[in-house]
């Protein structure tokens, strides 16, 4: 994700350097407290949580 919002932002807008910040924070955030949004609404779909968040 942080990848393809860098790119977005090479060549769409440079705003899309606020969604690569935001992935930034939820990344550091889950790694502090263990709870990641993302996964909670995966796993509404039906997949799994990965190792690390066990």
């Amino acid at each position: 994700m942080i990848l393809l919002s860098l790119a977005l932002t090479l060549w769409i807008s440079q705003y899309f350097m606020l969604f690569t910040a935001f992935i930034g924070l939820n990344l550091l955030q889950t790694s502090f407290t263990g709870f990641c949004p993302a996964g909670k609404i995966f796993g509404l779909f039906g997949i799994k949580a990965g190792c690390a968040l066990k």
